[in-house]
């Protein structure tokens, strides 16, 4: 059973070196770790997008680990924009191939 707290949504671009870098099995890891849903794949720009689904207070924990990324990458910035909360994303997952 979900706690009482509000869940909202939160969408992330990371920009900076964040392909080929392992991001987003990071972001897989981090958001597994926080209990968020949603998810991140790579963009035909270089950059990552995050879809994320959680309590306001993870979201802001997992954007500060985004911020930082893994040890390879390189992220520049991390824009983030408010969203409509999807419940298809109940888990964290990883789209797309490449």
């Amino acid at each position: 059973m979900r706690s009482a707290k509000q869940r909202i949504a939160k969408k992330y671009r990371i920009s900076g070196r964040v392909q080929g870098v392992g991001f987003r099995y990071f972001a897989e890891r981090a958001a597994g770790r926080l209990g968020l849903g949603g998810y991140v794949r790579n963009c035909s720009d270089g950059t990552v997008e995050v879809y994320a689904v959680g309590e306001a207070s993870r979201l802001e924990v997992f954007k500060v680990q985004l911020m930082e990324g893994p040890r390879s990458a390189q992220v520049m910035s991390v824009d983030e924009s408010e969203e409509a909360v999807n419940e298809h994303y109940g888990n964290f997952m990883i789209e797309g191939g490449w």
